[in-house]
């Protein structure tokens, strides 16, 4: 994204010919001496001084002798005032896209400062197009809208609709993240010596795990992003290659649990080590259920070993006493096993609920 405080954008820039008629006043000078000296004839000087006719880089050096002003002088003038020229005609087109600019949830995006809070009308479609790194409105269809989406292999609630404006922006807002992280080259036998490790984090608490988590999968060339969730997305998590030497997996927080946070990670772990770069996004929002289904079995089997888990279903008895026996054994969170018992239709969805940890974003300061 731009940091806009660093654009010099002036509200009005004069014409090159203001400062030439000035130039030609201070010498004393007339239009049609000058256009002698300069050899041009008397009507391109005036269209010269009224802006009419651009400054080019020869006329530039004409101007350096007959007046002793630099030609870079000129040319830093003439290149100037034909950007703000054209920035005024992109502001006035931007006028007219104001309602796609409304589609998104902008007020979502300014609170997690994507955007910028104060940003209105054509500067709030300016704003977004920078977001989006994209040159107009028109571009946003080509390569996020409908079944145009990314390569995206998603955990996402098929209950309700999806709002595309505000999921594009999601997942606009991983790849931004990805790209300031410096991650090495993709390693697929790295990546998965990282999840074993990545397992014995789930049993520490956010300011610990999440930034270990990163720099684990950075090491593997996997950028892990965890980004704020925005109305009507319907996501969990995403994976996708952002590069052919790196990919991104990115996580929500839709659940708030910490069962539901590690086993959304490891589902999408499970997309990039068995499924690699032919992550296919579909019109059904997801990969096919074949696919799906295999990240799903990989996941639960990393986090809760298969044959412990067997042995442990065999002995019965899911009292919060044995969980936290069984779960320290394997060294995962308690949470994780009793989301595993109940997804599994062994435990009520009631029952053991206060030994999953909840999570809350927590907005620092820059």
């Amino acid at each position: 994204m731009v940091n806009r405080q660093n654009i010099y954008s002036p509200e009005r820039v004069s014409a090159p010919g203001e400062s030439l008629r000035k130039a030609l006043a201070a010498v004393e000078l007339s239009q049609t001496d000058f256009a002698e000296k300069l050899g041009k004839t008397d009507k391109f000087v005036s269209e010269l001084i009224n802006g009419k006719a651009p400054i080019t880089p020869e006329t530039a050096i004409h101007l350096e002798r007959v007046l002793g002003m630099p030609a870079s002088y000129w040319n830093n003038r003439e290149r100037t005032y034909r950007e703000w020229l054209a920035r005024q005609k992109a502001m006035e087109e931007l006028a007219a896209q104001t309602e796609w600019a409304t589609c998104f949830p902008v007020g979502q995006m300014a609170k997690y400062e994507w955007i910028e809070r104060r940003s209105r009308g054509p500067e709030l479609v300016a704003e977004l197009l920078e977001f989006f790194g994209i040159a107009t409105p028109r571009e946003w269809t080509k390569v996020w809208g409908g079944a145009r989406l990314p390569a995206v292999a998603f955990r996402q609630s098929k209950s309700y609709d999806v709002d595309q404006f505000a999921l594009s922006a999601w997942l606009r807002y991983g790849e931004v993240q990805a790209q300031r992280m410096a991650c090495a080259e993709y390693d697929k036998d790295i990546f998965r010596r990282s999840l074993v490790e990545a397992r014995h984090l789930t049993i520490e608490e956010p300011e610990v795990f999440q930034p270990a988590l990163i720099e684990l999968c950075c090491k593997a060339g996997v950028a892990l992003v965890f980004a704020p969730d925005l109305p009507k997305t319907r996501v969990h998590a995403a994976a996708r290659w952002i590069s052919p030497r790196r990919a991104l997996v990115q996580l929500g927080l839709r659940y708030k649990t910490d069962d539901h946070l590690w086993f959304s990670f490891f589902h999408e772990a499970a997309h990039i080590l068995r499924h690699g770069k032919k992550l296919e996004f579909l019109e059904t929002n997801g990969l096919s259920d074949e696919a799906e289904v295999e990240a799903n079995n990989v996941a639960a089997d990393m986090l809760v070993p298969p044959g412990a888990y067997r042995d442990f279903v065999a002995a019965g008895g899911f009292n919060k006493t044995g969980i936290r026996s069984f779960a320290e054994s394997i060294g995962v969170a308690p949470g994780i096993v009793v989301g595993r018992l109940q997804h599994d239709g062994r435990l009520p969805y009631t029952h053991c609920n206060d030994l999953k940890r909840h999570f809350e974003w927590v907005q620092r300061p820059n």
